[in-house]
């Protein structure tokens, strides 16, 4: 028994011949009636039905002529600002533009429609306007085949709440198919809502930053809005992603998220080392670390670190006078005479008197772990030890050099630099809206380490968050997240809810993902942490497959016709047959190939937990002036 009745609505309307026909029988009992006299007790129960049954028909009728007229499809749609305003007034849900539900019976119209020549059956969209169905059909300019968003003639505004997108929400689509626009509408809306906004744009993306823009020119207060660009750095901000820790080791940590995929095992863990040697260090020191003095201790040697640690432990240990020693004053004669064999040219003949003396004279229980860590460098073979290193390097240079330098490790004793520094804490604080453009298109090296960096940074401050709690809901959209996804972000992704973080990711193919991670599997992982997908238009056919396994399948009819004829010897002897059969097999409600085919800006979308949606974002207008508003946030 099948759960619901066959529907094959792309055919000639059928029904409105059959309707004609009860409306003549109507009207014929009518006409017999009052010329032969028949009683009104039986004509007029007679032409009732007739008219009843010509109702009916043509009911169904119109039913088939108006999905036939939904084929035509909806064009982009653009709203200004007042438009956008009304429909994004409720602070507790996100507004996901316009469409339907998707139901087991639009994924039965979408197979049939597989089958056929749509434009055979489209029917002008006038009947739709006659009916008062808002509809402007999809021009053949546009990208895309109109039916898909056609199989529904009916579509409202889609909300969800707000709370079903702590678990994050992954959009994924070829280029130019509508990533752009959504994460407008989105950031906007964040925005609105009050939230910290954390906008990871790899390549720029005008629109998205002009709706950023707008949105704190019309919500916020003045200076709310930051940007980090590291082409023009003379017009944003300065960041500081080593200001914020609660252990010296998570900045090892934080740095060596940033290294290659392919830098793991032993080579990971030197890297890490050596970081966390000069962190130590600089903290023993009273000294906060920067990405410059982490590149200089680590690519010129430690000596300096090591040079002035020795001298506070030993002014600490052993009093003033500890030069005076006969032990120190010994080993300072000899390496002044040159007696000792330097590892480097950084090192002094004093550290090398210093050095001695820690091995030599300093007992093991009153040793220093974190020098006992820098004698170890220092003693470690040069050659070698740029050898293990040399993957971190290269990193660390990038980040470094000339303006881009002066932007990621901020001297704020600098009177010549007046740009502001801030670091995640204060922009939290702040309630700013940062928008970092990473440059990725003439330099996707230092794009790719610059964004890693950054989530590295946003990890450990949600980690902050998680055991000290956070006041603001931070919004996090990263564009192209395959250019800059690394283990913080996945840990983000995984844990990020608990420290109010609602993270947006956009990406093109899973295959961009799988290169970056190193594999499919690894990528299906890091995808496995986001809870809600919106698909935009798709060519890759893994992409696809990954897309239409979220969605699921549901049960799809298939009618088989038979038709048989025969004739024996004998004159006359003829027989024939005829049979139809349904039958019901469990197809993908969504079939792989309609997600190449879909037009700009329309997308089908797996939210709150599995319900399917098909949608259309409209494009927001970021060009007209519209007076500022109220800048209190509506939440």
């Amino acid at each position: 028994m099948l759960a619901r009745a066959y529907e094959m609505p792309w055919r000639r309307a059928y029904e409105a011949y059959a309707s004609g026909v009860w409306l003549m029988a109507s009207a014929t009992t009518v006409v017999l009636s009052a010329r032969s006299g028949i009683p009104t007790e039986v004509s007029l129960p007679l032409s009732s039905y007739c008219l009843l049954m010509a109702l009916w028909r043509a009911a169904q009728a119109m039913h088939i002529m108006v999905l036939r007229a939904a084929l035509t499809g909806r064009a982009m749609q653009v709203i200004d600002p007042a438009q956008q305003e009304q429909l994004t007034q409720w602070p507790d849900e996100v507004f996901l533009g316009f469409g339907f539900d998707w139901q087991p019976h639009h994924s039965q119209r979408l197979y049939e429609l597989a089958k056929i020549d749509y434009r055979r059956y489209a029917t002008s969209p006038r009947l739709l306007r006659a009916l008062g169905y808002p509809v402007t059909p999809q021009p053949d300019a546009e990208i895309g085949l109109p039916y898909i968003h056609g199989v529904e003639p009916r579509e409202q505004a889609l909300y969800r709440p707000l709370q079903n997108f702590e678990g994050g929400t992954l959009l994924i689509g070829t280029t130019q198919a509508g990533k752009g626009v959504a994460l407008s509408n989105l950031v906007t809306q964040a925005i609105r809502r009050g939230d910290v906004v954390i906008a990871i744009d790899p390549k720029n993306s005008k629109r998205l930053k002009r709706a950023a823009v707008r949105a704190c020119e019309r919500y916020r207060e003045p200076g709310t809005f930051l940007e980090f660009h590291p082409a023009f750095p003379e017009t944003g901000v300065r960041l500081d992603f080593a200001f914020n820790w609660q252990k010296p080791t998570e900045l090892a940590s934080r740095i060596q998220s940033i290294l290659p995929a392919d830098t793991a095992g032993a080579f990971g863990a030197f890297s890490w080392d050596a970081v966390n040697v000069v962190v130590q260090g600089l903290v023993d020191l009273e000294e906060r670390p920067s990405l410059a003095k982490l590149t200089r201790y680590i690519e010129g040697g430690i000596e300096p670190v090591l040079e002035q640690s020795l001298r506070r432990f030993y002014d600490a240990e052993l009093g003033e006078g500890w030069r005076e020693r006969p032990e120190m004053k010994r080993l300072l004669h000899e390496a002044h005479r040159g007696n000792m064999k330097r590892p480097s040219e950084a090192a002094s003949a004093d550290l090398m008197a210093f050095v001695a003396f820690y091995e030599h004279h300093v007992p093991q229980s009153q040793r220093n772990k974190v020098i006992d860590s820098q004698v170890r460098v220092f003693r470690h073979n040069r050659e070698h030890y740029q050898k293990i290193t040399a993957n971190l390097l290269p990193i660390l240079s990038m980040l470094t050099s000339g303006d881009l330098g002066r932007s990621l490790s901020p001297d704020p004793f600098d009177p010549q630099d007046r740009r502001a520094i801030m670091n995640f804490e204060k922009i939290e604080r702040g309630g700013h809206v940062l928008y970092m453009c990473l440059d990725s298109l003439p330099d996707p090296s230092v794009a790719s380490a610059i964004g890693a960096l950054a989530l590295a940074d946003l990890a450990a401050r949600a980690g902050m968050r998680y055991n000290l709690g956070g006041q603001r809901r931070i919004s996090l959209f990263v564009d192209e997240v395959s250019n800059v996804i690394n283990q913080p972000l996945i840990e983000i992704l995984n844990k990020g809810a608990e420290g109010g973080i609602y993270t947006t990711c956009a990406m093109q193919t899973l295959a961009d993902l799988a290169k970056r991670l190193g594999s499919e599997d690894a990528a299906r992982m890091a995808l496995g942490n986001l809870n809600n997908l919106i698909a935009f238009r798709s060519k890759d056919r893994p992409t696809q497959d990954f897309i239409v396994e979220t969605f699921g399948k549901t049960a799809i009819h298939s009618l088989r016709v038979g038709l048989s004829h025969g004739a024996d010897a004998h004159l006359g002897d003829f027989s024939a047959s005829y049979s139809t059969q349904i039958a019901e097999s469990f197809e993908e409600m969504i079939p792989a190939d309609v997600l190449g085919k879909l037009p700009n800006l329309q997308y089908f979308g797996s939210v709150s937990g599995g319900r399917i949606i098909k949608g259309r974002f409209p494009i927001l207008d970021t060009e007209t002036p519209v007076p500022a508003l109220d800048r209190r946030p509506a939440a």
